[in-house]
């Protein structure tokens, strides 16, 4: 692909070299005032400055900044405010084009690299300087690319959203279909114009090769974890407790309403990988006068999970869409919807041979983090219940473990499947491995089963083998 400029505004985007749809007919995006509540596989934001996302360059901001596309709180605009550039608007602008060629861009580092499943292109408050169209390409890089690397020949760009219609003031949604693993996003917009922020939504698919040798938060969202239910989220959402970042206000935590009955409010997490648990974290920070009083932890087995699906396939089901995991004696088991108080009314391990016990019923201090060792490495576990007594909240929430060998490999399958091919082609150049070995891998992903049937012989194939089951 021919490099693109990166500096002043009216320069092209690169040319992608990915497999590019015709620019006509364009798709319509399904525009709204607020974005439909995300579920199952599409729950994360990649692109999150929460998990690390960034946005590297931009062909122009001549009116908005680029970076104001990733915060986290949704755009916000008041008429009549004006600095030397302009109307200050919370988005990212670029200049008006007088007919010159070529088009706006700009590259987004993920914060998670994963499988993309939707982005939405937010217009909020553009109304009469939106652009007219949207195109979004993605790619995977190994390391840390520059903006250098990210324009140049070798990116790799491969088109997920073809050239699409946009409507202003409101979220363009566009599903994607690509079932492959991307570190980078790039935005063109037709011919100029304003966006006010980009969610990309997905699956977080980890490099389990930094997982060798340590222990890992399997809660974590950016490593994969995911909270798949609960019981209540009235004023904040239990999707917050996985965050990798501290909570910096009370309104960063899980906090549901009161409780005047007699139950308690839970959350379920589906873990990154299945390990086994060496120590957990509760935080309560900034819950003063209504943390939790009271936990208690319970583990879902592996087998009890792979039964609904495997947790690594993007698409399948969620544990809380099976009334028999998160059912407890004498309720009903179900989520409810967003806001109602839940039916968790019995500890969920009494009666059930579903969930273990990992941590008896604890005492919690208000606005305190709280370190649990545990004597033993638990059992294997690929789930994980928190039960809070009697209601209140609870900043975060760290699972540190060990991941278990049979769920590192599949893991790493996962991971090496899914790369694009320009990527897994670096990675195994860089181990040693030969151009026609390369080439053999290649075709024969997705790789499962006997791995000495496909790789190289020799030390060849240490390298390769060692990604995939781990060192």
């Amino acid at each position: 692909m021919n490099p693109g400029a990166t500096g002043p505004a009216g320069t092209a985007a690169p040319a992608s070299t990915g497999t590019a749809g015709p620019a006509e007919p364009m798709a319509t995006a399904n525009a709204g005032t607020s974005p439909p509540r995300a579920t199952g596989a599409v729950r994360v934001d990649l692109a999150s400055r929460w998990l690390g996302g960034s946005v590297m360059v931009a062909s122009d901001e001549s009116f908005g900044f680029k970076e104001n596309l990733l915060v986290p709180a949704p755009a916000d605009f008041v008429p009549g405010r004006y600095d030397h550039r302009g109307e200050i608007v919370d988005g990212w602008e670029t200049r008006r084009r007088r007919g010159e060629p070529g088009h706006d861009w700009t590259i987004i580092r993920l914060g998670a690299p994963g499988v993309i499943t939707e982005v939405d292109v937010d217009t909020s408050f553009f109304t009469g300087n939106y652009p007219p169209t949207c195109r979004i390409e993605a790619c995977g890089m190994e390391g840390h690319p520059g903006a250098d690397e990210l324009t140049g020949a070798d990116a790799g760009w491969i088109e997920i959203v073809p050239r699409s219609a946009l409507k202003g003031d409101g979220h363009n949604l566009f599903a994607v279909s690509d079932p492959r693993r991307f570190t980078h996003v790039r935005l063109s917009i037709h011919p100029d114009g304003g966006v006010a922020r980009l969610r990309v939504r997905g699956e977080v698919v980890p490099d389990p090769r930094h997982w060798d040798g340590v222990t890992v938060d399997l809660a974590g969202q950016e490593q994969g974890g995911l909270v798949v239910g609960s019981s209540n989220g009235f004023y904040t959402s239990a999707e917050l407790l996985n965050r990798p970042d501290r909570a910096r206000t009370m309104g960063e935590g899980w906090e549901t309403s009161r409780r005047r009955d007699s139950g308690h409010d839970f959350a379920v997490i589906r873990l990154a990988a299945t390990g086994r648990l060496r120590q957990i974290e509760i935080d309560t920070s900034h819950f003063k006068y209504n943390a939790s009083a009271e936990v208690e932890l319970y583990g879902l087995a592996p087998d009890t999970l792979d039964a609904l699906g495997s947790p690594d396939s993007p698409g399948s089901p969620d544990i809380s869409d099976d009334p028999d995991i998160l059912d407890t004696p004498g309720t009903s088991g179900s989520l409810g919807p967003p806001g109602s108080p839940g039916d968790a009314a019995s500890p969920p391990g009494t009666g059930s041979p579903l969930w273990s016990p990992l941590l008896p019923r604890t005492r919690l201090r208000p606005d305190t983090r709280h370190l649990f060792t545990l004597r033993e490495p638990s059992a294997a576990v690929a789930a994980v219940r928190i039960d809070a007594f009697p209601d209140g909240g609870i900043s975060r929430i760290r699972l540190v473990g060990t991941v278990e060998p049979s769920a590192r490999r599949d893991a790493g399958l996962r991971w090496f499947n899914t790369l694009p091919a320009d990527q897994a082609a670096y990675c195994l150049a860089e181990a040693g491995v030969s151009e026609p070995d390369i080439a053999r891998l290649l075709a024969a992903r997705p790789l499962a089963g006997n791995l000495s049937a496909v790789l190289p012989a020799g030390s060849a194939g240490e390298i390769p083998g060692s990604w995939i089951v781990g060192r």
